[in-house]
């Protein structure tokens, strides 16, 4: 019997086949039959993984790189990225979204640019520190959540001498991917070293229910350039009120919810980000679930449980959280927990690619 005679025809090499393949890496093509499973998932897989920062590390990391680190032109900013483990080092909290503290020391001036990317800042402790968007001076203080829509001028300033530390949320990574990117210096300083109560943006739009008749038409993001901690406490404190006298006021028991908006829309205060705050009283539990595109919290006062697939987190004040897309949490509290959140489900939901898949129990 000759030699090709006891080859085994279903294991063999094709000469053919093998040539087309090395003609696709020549070619710079991809066959869609050798990739199905990663192009075409029977269900997102993330690369990116749940993951818990600590408060309690990075506020010492943060004043240390105050220390060492010059804020000013160059620089910008002494801004640190957190950088989900599953994502090869890239300084992306999740696959759309960038997150970081930022820090700024006594009498500091971070100067002014702008970028394409929208961005906001929530403060979780502190005071002192104005930041100046398209030179309307807005203070920031604990509670606050604030706005810096894209291509506006912002810089900030510290007045007092004391260091303050806040968060950054911006749509970074989607503007990268999307080749969407556009940054342009300002100021070395910033262009109005007020420091009122009340920014200019507030003052005519952050009236509850109440529209100005200059400038109806709607805009891309919300006008509003702070969120006071004030509004969104006692919008909280009264929809668990409510609940206590037998109205429907919760998302779940327990579970009292708002979002910021854009009063122009009705709708998500930027075109990439939405935020929202979160209570639980004493006791409470959130029904686990999964959601297609991916959020980041920040526990804003409180303590509990921070449950990311099958790995459960004690989660305490300041303490960041990233939720994957489809990744199933859920989250409870012995004593009471305050979240701030933030997501891509404006860039999901316009595009119809929302979902969500409940599960009973806690």
């Amino acid at each position: 019997m000759s030699t090709i005679e006891n080859v085994d025809t279903a294991t063999a090499p094709d000469p053919a086949l093998e040539r087309l393949y090395r003609d696709f890496t020549a070619e710079h093509l991809n066959p869609l039959w050798t990739q199905t499973n990663d192009l075409m998932p029977m269900a997102p897989a993330s690369k990116a993984i749940p993951f818990v920062w600590k408060w309690s590390t990075l506020y010492p990391i943060a004043q240390r790189a105050g220390d060492l680190v010059p804020v000013g032109r160059g620089g910008e900013r002494r801004a640190i990225a957190l950088a989900n483990p599953g994502l090869g080092g890239l300084p992306y909290v999740t696959p759309t979204l960038w997150a970081a503290i930022q820090y700024l020391g006594p009498k500091e001036t971070a100067p002014e640019h702008r970028h394409a990317q929208n961005a906001f800042r929530f403060v979780v402790e502190g005071a002192g520190v104005w930041t100046v968007v398209n030179g309307d001076p807005v203070a920031m203080r604990r509670g606050d959540f604030l706005l810096t829509p894209g291509w506006a001028f912002h810089g900030h300033h510290n007045e007092t001498d004391q260091p303050m530390a806040w968060i950054d949320g911006l749509d970074i990574p989607f503007v990268n991917y999307t080749d969407t990117g556009f940054f342009e210096f300002g100021s070395d300083g910033v262009t109005d070293e007020a420091t009122p109560d009340i920014s200019r943006a507030e003052r005519l739009w952050a009236h509850p229910g109440l529209r100005p008749l200059v400038g109806l038409g709607s805009k891309t993001s919300s006008p509003i350039a702070a969120y006071r901690w004030e509004h969104t406490d006692a919008a909280l404190r009264e929809q668990l009120a409510l609940e206590d006298e037998g109205h429907a006021a919760t998302t779940e028991p327990g579970h009292a919810a708002v979002r910021y908006t854009n009063p122009t829309t009705g709708g998500d205060v930027m075109p990439t980000i939405r935020a929202e705050f979160h209570r639980l009283r004493a006791g409470a539990h959130t029904r686990p679930r999964r959601d297609v595109g991916s959020s980041v919290y920040q526990v804003f006062d409180g303590t509990g449980r921070f449950h990311l697939g099958d790995k459960v987190s004690e989660i305490g004040k300041g303490d960041m959280i990233a939720v994957p897309s489809w990744t199933e949490w859920s989250i409870d509290t012995d004593h009471g927990l305050d979240l701030f959140m933030f997501s891509d489900a404006p860039i999901v939901e316009r595009l119809h690619f929302d979902r969500t898949q409940l599960s009973e129990g806690a």
